[in-house]
């Protein structure tokens, strides 16, 4: 029966992780263990009680303070942070360890992990021999660890001190800025209050000035009613031309003289078919604005019909010539009673001749 293949590259792999490549634990960045790699049982244990995988709550005695101070550097510098010499005791046997921290950001998975590697440091031969010692070496060599840790100590307790006071700096220009973004805020609302209140004051005068508008087009309209029952009570047709002898507005009637129709506004009064027998009137409408002399002649129409037909310059109220007024009376009536005072006229002239002396 075949062996199956041998993965060469596999089991050489795991060879070299588990006695050459140092423990190391991933956690994430609130210290929670994600992955053990190697033999980390010198380093870490579990706590008493409820389970517990923090890093923080598993590190030995020894580790566990310089671990934490390492683990808020690599967080806040993102750079790998190293801590060495550091002893921890297991039993009566006593490491030398060396702590690196460092957080990931290559590659995407693991950013933002944090990978934390313990590396053993050899013991000195003479460490080894500490035990035959003299009791008085013994006991200086005491101090001197005590000594060595205190030392230790007092260096964290500085980098502590330069971590808070560099806080209280970054605490302290971010209260400033806050300050400062404030009192624009501040100042942006007064400008606001200010705006407010004179966009409210603009707009009282605006409805004030709209009032006013609104009552001047009120009796503007009424004085155009009036205007406008004047001249229908009249019945006199009237035409206004422009300068350039346009019709620009006309009465009702007009239509009975004139063929005009509303569309007819704005082109000039020759093009317009009229009944009047007056092929003379654009010719005196064009002097009349030329010398400013008002016309009257009485014109009849093809259907027998009688018109005193006036032309004035229109002088608006500043006193300008703005074109011209034509009006057309209606005389028929008056026409039709002088033919009949003229025939009787001529009747008793006759009866006169008739009667007089042979």
């Amino acid at each position: 029966m075949l062996k199956p293949a041998v993965n060469i590259q596999s089991l050489a792999d795991q060879v070299l992780l588990q006695h050459f490549s140092p423990p190391a634990v991933l956690v994430n960045s609130k210290g929670d263990i994600l992955y053990i790699s190697g033999r980390t049982g010198k380093y870490l244990e579990p706590p008493a009680g409820k389970v517990n995988w923090n890093i923080h709550a598993m590190a030995r005695e020894g580790l566990r303070f310089d671990l934490g101070t390492a683990f808020l550097k690599a967080l806040r510098h993102k750079k790998a942070v190293t801590v060495k010499g550091l002893k921890v005791t297991e039993g009566e046997t006593v490491q030398t360890v060396d702590l690196t921290v460092q957080e990931i950001q290559e590659p995407a998975a693991l950013r933002g992990m944090v990978m934390i590697i313990f590396t053993d440091v050899a013991t000195p031969p003479k460490q080894k021999t500490a035990r035959r010692s003299k009791p008085g070496e013994a006991g200086s060599a005491k101090v001197a660890e005590l000594e060595q840790e205190l030392y230790q100590c007092r260096e964290e307790l500085r980098t502590t001190r330069e971590e808070m006071q560099a806080s209280q700096e970054e605490l302290k220009s971010y209260n400033e800025e806050m300050q400062s973004t404030n009192e624009e805020l501040q100042s942006a609302n007064e400008e606001l209050t200010t705006s407010r209140e004179e966009m409210q004051s603009l707009n009282e005068e605006l409805q004030t000035v709209n009032a006013e508008q609104q009552s001047k087009m009120d009796e503007l309209a009424r004085i155009n009613d009036d205007m406008r029952n004047l001249l229908n009570s009249t019945e006199i047709v009237t035409i206004f031309l422009d300068n350039d002898l346009h019709v620009r507005r006309f009465t009702p009637g007009a239509n009975k003289i004139f063929k005009l129709i509303p569309g007819d506004v704005g082109r000039p009064l020759s093009d317009i078919a009229s009944d009047l027998l007056y092929p003379e009137m654009s010719e005196q409408a064009a002097e009349v604005l030329r010398t400013l002399a008002f016309s009257e002649k009485q014109v009849c129409t093809a259907d027998g019909r009688w018109y005193a037909v006036r032309i004035m310059p229109y002088r608006t109220m500043k006193d300008i010539i703005a074109g011209l007024v034509m009006t057309f009376t209606n005389i028929t009536s008056a026409k039709e009673l002088e033919k009949e005072l003229r025939e009787e006229n001529e009747k008793l002239r006759l009866q006169l001749s008739a009667g007089g002396p042979s």
